[in-house]
């Protein structure tokens, strides 16, 4: 019920041009995002246990979490800012540029930079929201400078 109360308020405050505290979405449910990271495709998972909207922004997230490649865990602070909103009679789009700082723990530490697409279904009979996918494509860059991958994560 939350949710589509949530997601009710989302079209229509964005109609008005104000956006709701959509900030659960980016902690997708308690589940991590997977993906990959650098040319040898190396599984990373990203998971943001915090996320909270900018009082003064609506349309930035403030995030904090951690990420995970083979044994290298760096919890990070960072945020998501959506620069554009599409919708139809059925489905929602979201387009931003995410931020994420890992705290610097040496070479296997940095940051992820990047763009994101959220993308949902409103169902009209049951009025809840559908096949919700988040897409997360950038970089990740080692704070030496040494280190540049490309990444790719997405939601469960």
């Amino acid at each position: 019920m939350k949710k589509i109360l949530l997601f009710l308020i989302l079209v229509s405050n964005l109609a008005l041009a104000q956006m709701p505290d959509i900030s659960n979405v980016w902690r997708n449910n308690s589940k991590p995002y997977t993906g990959t990271i650098g040319d040898q495709h190396q599984e990373i998972k990203l998971k943001v246990n915090i996320s909270e909207q900018n009082k003064k922004n609506d349309q930035e997230y403030f995030v904090s979490g951690y990420s995970l490649v083979d044994t290298s865990y760096a919890k990070f602070e960072g945020k998501f800012i959506i620069t554009k909103y599409k919708d139809s009679k059925n489905k929602g789009i979201v387009f931003g540029e995410y931020e994420l700082a890992e705290e610097n723990k040496g070479k296997h530490s940095g940051i992820f930079k990047g763009k994101f697409i959220y993308t949902f279904k409103w169902n009209k009979k049951t009025e809840k929201i559908e096949a919700q996918y988040i897409e997360l494509i950038g970089n990740w860059k080692s704070y030496d400078g040494t280190l540049d991958f490309k990444t790719r994560l997405k939601n469960q």
